[in-house]
């Protein structure tokens, strides 16, 4: 794992353990920039923008809703400047983790990788469940199980051949998504104005006159806004994919920056720009109520089959958003493995690079994940939810901790940041106040009954980790330490 030209490496927090498949085989660098930035679009536009933005409205109002999502906006592109300069120092696949472990301790890049790994294996249960649900208004006798174990086939053919093929659909699922965003944005912000083409009613211009609720500009305060603004953090998770992808980009240090620069501005315009027509268009008290709201709007503006077209949109984004996280669940298992962290067997790659007996187990748990769901929903996978929900917040935060570290311990051994092919900017002010807000909206959480339930068992998963971590590594390496200590002169590591 060399850094990059002019980076100097940090000492390994723990000794590798290498599976012996590895040094035959390696992770193929074969995806470019434009596959990075529809991963990151593919992992954070899902159901939570085209299902749930209505809620989000009615929680914050139409102004508290936008507002909400340019502070989570800012957020990610904090977290993402503090990627950038890891991603270039460490292009490694499952990269979290190696951050952590290099520049804050071990025990730390375990917990995140685990952490991370969870929060998409339980993702993939209720990608595959929610697909399977809306499929059945095409194909009511086909029962929700059959599409789950159809759609699970289908992704992991799509990950077993090659990570450039994963790239190629992942580019065409997050094309389709990205068409029905610019399509509502466009037409939307036209009949704003009263300019409805396809409409045969064509309604009047309505400007922004929604945006004055009866309860005034934020009906419900703006605590309002901040317990959506939580809620906002989470709907933009996805976007750090662009690390774990890091070992599979051609070029790491010309692709990598230029594919965080365009994912912040895409997701700022794509996010903004339909909570901004949404809120416009559809009155405050609907907004609650609608299924869909893009459906509504699509509608409105006299899209005709706008809610076929709609389920179609949304069953892609949902198989776009498992694609990208059973990409990202086989290269952590596949990145723990190469640390000693997790059975060796999970680091053998195929001739193509593909990490398969990692991705057979992340779609194994995670259809697991999809029957806990079912067989007991209050119990074992409410502890799973709540861990995951509680898990994106806490990888952003081990981010930027990294970030932090990992240039001050690059200046403290001599390095010149210029030679650095990408830096963070503002250092140190951007990561502390990144970390500050990300710990803010934690604390919050335990105020929002909502998502309390992440506190209760995401913070106790955090601690059982740092122990079954210093219990299986840290006393094996102190009893190491002790034995490889030299007896007389002339003894040598």
């Amino acid at each position: 794992m060399a850094p990059v030209a002019g980076e100097k490496e940090l000492p390994n927090a723990l000794p590798h353990t290498t599976a012996t498949q590895v040094p035959l085989r390696r992770l193929q660098r074969s995806m470019d920039a434009r596959h990075l930035i529809m991963i990151a679009l593919g992992g954070v536009i899902g159901s939570g923008l085209f299902l749930s933005s209505g809620y989000t409205i009615s929680q914050a109002g139409p102004l508290g809703a936008i507002i909400a999502y340019l502070i989570g906006a800012l957020v990610v592109y904090l977290v993402m400047a503090c990627l950038g300069e890891l991603a270039i120092a460490y292009p490694v696949s499952g990269a979290f983790h190696i951050y952590a472990a290099r520049s804050i301790g071990p025990a730390t890049g375990f917990t995140t990788a685990w952490l991370y790994w969870l929060c998409w294996v339980v993702a993939l249960g209720s990608e595959f469940t929610a697909s399977g649900i809306l499929m059945q208004r095409w194909f009511p006798a086909v029962p929700v199980w059959l599409w789950c174990l159809i759609f699970a086939a289908v992704l992991f053919l799509l990950n077993a051949i090659s990570a450039r093929v994963f790239g190629e659909a992942e580019f065409w699922f997050s094309l389709i998504k990205v068409v029905a965003i610019v399509g509502l944005i466009v037409l939307g912000g036209a009949a704003i104005f009263g300019i409805t083409p396809l409409s045969a009613e064509h309604p009047p211009a309505i400007l922004f006159s929604n945006f004055e609720t009866p309860d005034g500009l934020f009906p419900g305060g703006f605590s309002g806004v901040i317990v959506t603004a939580l809620a906002v953090f989470y709907a933009f998770s996805g976007s750090e994919l662009i690390g774990v992808a890091a070992g599979e980009t051609k070029d790491p240090a010309k692709n990598i920056p230029k594919a965080l620069r365009s994912t912040v501005l895409r997701l700022v315009v794509l996010f903004v720009g339909a909570i901004a027509v949404v809120a416009a268009i559809l009155p405050y008290e609907q907004a609650s109520v609608t299924s869909s709201p893009f459906v509504d709007v699509f509608e409105y503006v006299g899209v005709p089959f706008a809610a076929d077209i709609m389920n179609f949109v949304i069953i892609t984004a949902l198989l776009s958003a498992g694609n990208s996280g059973l990409f990202s669940c086989a290269r952590m298992l596949f990145s723990l493995a190469e640390e000693g962290h997790a059975p060796q067997r999970l680091a053998y790659l195929t001739k193509r690079g593909v990490p398969i007996v990692a991705l057979t187990v992340s779609i194994l748990i995670g259809l697991v994940s999809l029957l806990t769901s079912i067989i007991a929903p209050g119990t074992v996978y409410l502890v799973l939810v709540s861990i995951a929900g509680f898990a994106v917040v806490a990888v952003w935060m081990s981010i930027v901790a990294s970030q932090f570290f990992h240039r001050r311990a690059f200046v403290r051994d001599g390095g010149d940041i210029k030679t650095l092919a990408y830096r963070t900017p503002l250092y140190p002010a951007l990561p502390i106040v990144a970390f500050a807000l990300l710990f803010i909206s934690i604390v919050a959480i335990a105020f929002d009954p909502n998502q309390v339930a992440a506190l209760y068992f995401g913070v106790p998963f955090v601690g059982a980790c740092y122990l079954y971590f210093w219990w299986r590594h840290g006393r094996k390496r102190q009893a190491d330490d002790a034995s490889a200590a030299p007896v007389g002169a002339g003894a040598s590591e």
